[in-house]
């Protein structure tokens, strides 16, 4: 899989891919994951990228142009299964959004900035619009990496015991049950007995009652559904 990102603040989406799993996955040749600063088609002496929107009102606006050209350059490279605009007001990213766009080859990240994009990029280079909640960043810069890592995790290869991923959180619109690890018993609080029972079925029953009664009490939206 190869995830092109596109971005004013390259130096920003650094940091989050040279660590942990994001980095292991990299360096074993699983994804590419590469920074385009959009200043490299910006305008003028000033490598212009932005400006003034026109009707007044506060704020600067990322212009059709660069945008527009880094796109076009990526196209005659290879081939793109979406082109996806990181905004608070797009579609709400979720895990279901997460394992469709795990099965892709190649996607673009347009990170909006200031006060986002000229619509003319929506409507004619945008595949695809995600919001990763109901809150504005400076950027989208930080969606960007939020996005490409519940992408990469999903990869085959990528952790360790690949069925760690299907037991996710929201993978099946239930919250993971209780988890506990050793000591059996801190302090006087134990480890429920079932868990240390051996039964498999047992223990599987009890992981799934549990993540029902944890969905049912923190996020009934989801249990409804």
């Amino acid at each position: 899989m190869r995830i092109d990102i596109i971005t004013v603040l390259p130096e920003l989406l650094a940091s989050p891919f040279e660590a942990s799993i994001l980095k292991r996955a990299i360096d074993k040749g699983l994804v590419e994951v590469h920074f385009h600063n959009l200043r490299k088609y910006s305008l003028g002496a000033y490598k212009q990228v932005d400006d003034y929107q026109f009707g007044g009102g506060a704020g600067m606006v990322l212009m059709i142009e660069p945008i527009d050209k880094y796109i076009s350059a990526l196209k005659e490279e290879r081939s793109y299964d979406e082109v996806i605009y990181l905004t608070p007001d797009g579609e709400r990213f979720d895990q279901k959004m997460a394992n469709s766009l795990s099965l892709y080859k190649n996607i673009i990240l347009l990170c909006g900035h200031y006060k986002g994009v000229d619509q003319r990029v929506r409507d004619t280079l945008i595949t695809k619009e995600i919001s990763i909640g109901d809150y504005v960043l400076s950027g989208g810069e930080l969606a960007a990496a939020v996005v490409s890592d519940a992408i990469i995790r999903l990869l085959p290869g990528v952790l360790n015991d690949e069925t760690s991923a299907l037991t996710d959180t929201f993978q099946d619109d239930l919250l993971a049950p209780p988890v506990y690890t050793r000591p059996r018993d801190y302090k006087g609080l134990e480890v429920p007995e079932i868990l240390l029972s051996g039964n498999t079925a047992e223990i599987e029953k009890w992981r799934e009652e549990q993540a029902q009664k944890r969905t049912q009490e923190r996020r009934p939206d989801l249990f409804k559904d």
